[in-house]
């Protein structure tokens, strides 16, 4: 566990630096840092998501039907609704006067935990004792704290929860969900992961309103696919 513990306490040692840095900055200048952190957000989903469909064994319509099935399943739950009334309970107990302490757990959870690293880095220092992938992506993970803090605040100190037991629970588990994280299944997972990123970058943005939030089931309908729907359907053909 030592590789996600040094990934956490990166993350929350960067957000108080950046809390730190915001606090000096003028509202103009938070506004033209919060365009860049929406179009570096835009282009780190891009990336994620069109690095995995130029594969050629993506599938082409898998990110489709988790996106609508993954949309259906967290409207149905309110996903956005809940973590609204969650924010609004960290803001009476903090009570630091902002108004997005969702926005900024959401995201920054988002942008820490999807991707190879976050997964591969958790089953090798699990399976392997090896914390080598987790200390780069604290690194990283780290700095990237710094700047969103500036601009979302105190909420993306609690991505470092989010973090800690996603990468934890696959660290403990690591030997027994190795066999069913295939790379099929960590591809299709970023390639849907990617283009939620994009859909906050359009949100930080103000072009278009998105309920990423009510999205985030559709990160787990590629596993479902590949572990239960495909093998289903083999079975009848």
């Amino acid at each position: 566990m030592l590789g996600n513990f040094v990934n956490t306490a990166a993350i929350i040692f960067g957000c108080i630096l950046g809390l730190l840095i915001k606090n000096g900055l003028k509202d103009k200048y938070k506004n033209t840092v919060m365009q860049g952190i929406g179009l570096s957000v835009l282009f780190i989903g891009t990336s994620s998501a069109i690095s995995g469909l130029l594969n050629p064994e993506s599938e082409s319509i898998l990110f489709i039907l988790s996106l609508v099935i993954g949309g259906l399943i967290g409207e149905w739950i309110d996903i956005e609704k809940r973590l609204e009334g969650l924010g609004t309970f960290l803001q009476k107990k903090i009570k630091n006067g902002e108004h997005n302490i969702s926005q900024g757990f959401v995201t920054a959870s988002l942008i820490f935990c999807v991707g190879t690293m976050a997964i591969i880095g958790a089953l090798e220092s699990g399976l392997r004792n090896d914390h080598n992938m987790l200390f780069a992506k604290a690194v990283l993970d780290g700095i990237t704290s710094i700047i969103l803090t500036t601009t979302l605040g105190v909420g993306v100190i609690f991505s470092a929860v989010a973090v800690f037991m996603y990468q934890g629970l696959i660290v403990v588990f690591a030997s027994t969900i190795e066999p069913y994280l295939s790379a099929d299944i960590i591809r299709e997972m970023s390639i849907v992961g990617g283009i939620l990123i994009v859909g906050i970058g359009l949100s930080m943005l103000d072009i278009v309103r998105i309920k990423t939030a009510n999205m985030l089931p559709a990160i787990l309908v590629p596993a479902l696919w590949y572990l239960v729907g495909k093998p289903l359907i083999a079975l009848f053909l």
